[in-house]
C-alpha cells in the first residue's frame, strides 16, 4: 500500500506571538559612540547617566521679593531695612540681624535668611520694605537638591533621547553623551510596476510611495537608511539583492511576501537563510515574513501601502527597539473610548483599522473610522490619527466600548 506524505502548512501567529518572536529572536547592538549632547537627538543611551551635582546646587529663590529671616518680622511690625540686593548669577553677604535682602529668581540665598516674600505682597519705600506678618517660613525657596540629588541616575541606559532628555543632561552638566551606533536598515522595495516619483507614468505603472514611507519611519527611529533600489519581481533579482543587503543590521522588504507567482521573498530567504515565520493572523497585513539572509534578520513586509505602514508599526518598530538596547517591556498604549461606528461584519483576524478620535454629543471621546477597508488607500493614514483595534469575531454598534491606538504611541 502506498503512503502519500504532506508537509503540513505553518499556523499563522497572533499578534502577540509574533512580536515575542521578533524580540527573542535578535539582541541588542553592542557597538557604541560618544556625541556631543547637541548632536544627540534620537539617539540611544548606551549607559545611563548619573549626575555629579545636586541640581540646585544651592538653596535659591523661586520668586522675585525679598528674602528675609522669619525671627525679624514680628520685632520689627514688619518693617525692615534693605540691606542688600542679590540679583541672579550673584552670591549675597549673609543676611544682618532685622534687615531684608532685595531677591531674583535663580539667586542664591544668603546665610541667615530662611524665608522669600514675593514683591506682590510688599511695599518698599525709601530704602525699606513692608511685609505681612502672616509670611510661612522657607516660602518660595527651592532647596538644595531639591530636584536631582548628586550620584542619582537621571537617565537610564536604552533612552531614545528626547528634546526633554537632553536638557536634564544639560542641567547636570553633561556635555557629551555615550550611545549606541545608529542601526543600518536596509530597504527593498520589489515590483516591475514601481518607478521612482519625477518619472512620467507609463501605462501599469504607480510610484514608489513605500520607500518614502519606510524611510521616513526608519530615518524618524533614528535609523541609517541603506537604498537597494527597485527589485523586479524575479527570483535571481531578489537573491542578488538580499545578498548586497546583508551588510545591513537589518533588512525590509516591501512586497513579494505572499505566495502568488511573483511573490520571491520568501524561496529567496528560504536559499540564503531561514523563514521562520510567514504568517499573522491580522488584518491589514497577513503576510508578514521574517527570518534570516545569512545572520542578517530580514522582515517582509505586505507591498500594498497601508498594509506595509500597519506592518512597519506593529512589527518593525519592536525589533528596532530591541536591536537599539530600547528596553522591549513597554508596549504601546491603547485609549479606551466609545465607538461613533457600527461594525456588523468583523474579520477572523484582530484588524487594525484606520480611526480618528472625535467628540462625541455627550462630549466623551470617541473613535470614527475610514469608510473604506482596502489596504490600497494611502490617504487614509493621513485621514487617520492612529487605529481602532478590534478584536477577531467581535460585532460593534455605535457606543460600545473599543480601544484606540494613537499613531504617536507607535511613531516614538
Amino acid at each position: 500500500m502506498s503512503q502519500t506524505s504532506c508537509t503540513s502548512k505553518p499556523k499563522a501567529l497572533t499578534l502577540d506571538q509574533a512580536v515575542a518572536r521578533l524580540i527573542q529572536a535578535v539582541q541588542p547592538l553592542t557597538e557604541t559612540e560618544t556625541v556631543a549632547l547637541a548632536d544627540a537627538l534620537g539617539r540611544v543611551l548606551a549607559e545611563p547617566v548619573r549626575s555629579a551635582i545636586d541640581v540646585p546646587p544651592w538653596d535659591n529663590s523661586a520668586m522675585d521679593g525679598y528674602t528675609i529671616r522669619i525671627s525679624d518680622l514680628a520685632a520689627s511690625g514688619g518693617c525692615l531695612p534693605i540691606a542688600q540686593r542679590i540679583p541672579a548669577g550673584h552670591m549675597g553677604e549673609p543676611l544682618a540681624l532685622g534687615t531684608a535682602a532685595r531677591i531674583f529668581t535663580g539667586a542664591p540665598i544668603p546665610d541667615g535668611a530662611d524665608t522669600v516674600v514675593i514683591q506682590e505682597v510688599c511695599r518698599e519705600s525709601a530704602g525699606e520694605v513692608q511685609i505681612p506678618l502672616d509670611i510661612q517660613v522657607g516660602a518660595n525657596i527651592r532647596r538644595r537638591g531639591e530636584d536631582i540629588r548628586e550620584g542619582s541616575t537621571v537617565l537610564a541606559a536604552g533612552t531614545r533621547l528626547s528634546p526633554q532628555h537632553l536638557g536634564l543632561a544639560a542641567s547636570i552638566g553633561c556635555s557629551a553623551l555615550q550611545v549606541y551606533r545608529r542601526l543600518r536598515v536596509a530597504i527593498l522595495t520589489t515590483g516591475d510596476e514601481i518607478v521612482e516619483p519625477g518619472v512620467p507614468l507609463q501605462q501599469g505603472q504607480i510610484y514608489n510611495s513605500n520607500w518614502y514611507l519606510l524611510a521616513g519611519l526608519l530615518r524618524h527611529w533614528g535609523c541609517e537608511v541603506l537604498d537597494l533600489g527597485i527589485v523586479h519581481d524575479d527570483l535571481g533579482a531578489t537573491v542578488a539583492a538580499l545578498n548586497q543587503a546583508s551588510k545591513a543590521d537589518l533588512i525590509i522588504a516591501s512586497g513579494g511576501a505572499s505566495v502568488g507567482d511573483k511573490d520571491h521573498l520568501r524561496p529567496a530567504v528560504e536559499q540564503l537563510g531561514q523563514l521562520e515565520f510567514s504568517e499573522i493572523r491580522i488584518r491589514p497585513g497577513k503576510p508578514v515574513a521574517f527570518g534570516r539572509v545569512g545572520q542578517t534578520p530580514i522582515l517582509g513586509c505586505p507591498g500594498n501601502p497601508v498594509s506595509l505602514f500597519v506592518t512597519a508599526l506593529l512589527f518593525a518598530r519592536p525589533l528596532i527597539r530591541r536591536l537599539q538596547g530600547i528596553d522591549p517591556d513597554h508596549p504601546p498604549r491603547l485609549l479606551p473610548v466609545r465607538a461613533a461606528f457600527d461594525w456588523p461584519k468583523p474579520d477572523r483576524r484582530m484588524e487594525f483599522h484606520r480611526a480618528r478620535l472625535v467628540r462625541l454629543e455627550d462630549g466623551e471621546l470617541g473613535v470614527e473610522v475610514y469608510p473604506s477597508r482596502s489596504s490600497a488607500v494611502l490617504s487614509s493614514v493621513v485621514w487617520a490619527d492612529g487605529f481602532v483595534q478590534l478584536e477577531p469575531e467581535r460585532v460593534l454598534q455605535r457606543g460600545d466600548r473599543v480601544e484606540f491606538l494613537p499613531f504617536s504611541e507607535l511613531l516614538s
